[in-house]
């Protein structure tokens, strides 16, 4: 039996500047994962994509690639941990810990 399930996916990077996680609305990019746009075709997702290398050559991006999602009632979730925390922007080490270089100057 072919797996019928529609893959859902968002083209996301970062800010070449400040690092945060950013999404592709269709026309500009947002640090809101609800605001990226959602495709249910491969090869519109695989044109966006190409889209964000125009970003990446005006150094403004690093990194795009695609990520899935699954859609619920509430908009479009992400599938992987690591895109949650991203999605979330939320640190995966405690902040008030300090620099793990700072140590090595001591």
């Amino acid at each position: 039996m072919a797996n019928d399930r529609t893959v859902h996916q968002m083209v996301t990077a970062q800010w070449l500047l400040g690092g945060e996680s950013i999404y592709w609305t269709g026309s500009a990019w947002s640090e809101s994962f609800a605001e990226g746009k959602v495709y249910a075709d491969q090869a519109a997702a695989d044109a966006a994509l190409a889209e964000a290398d125009a970003f990446v050559k005006q150094r403004k991006i690093v990194g795009p690639y695609l990520i899935e999602v699954e859609m619920d009632a509430t908009g479009p979730q992400p599938t992987s941990a690591r895109e949650r925390i991203r999605a979330a922007h939320n640190a995966t080490f405690a902040i008030d810990h300090g620099s793990w270089s700072g140590r090595i100057a001591d």
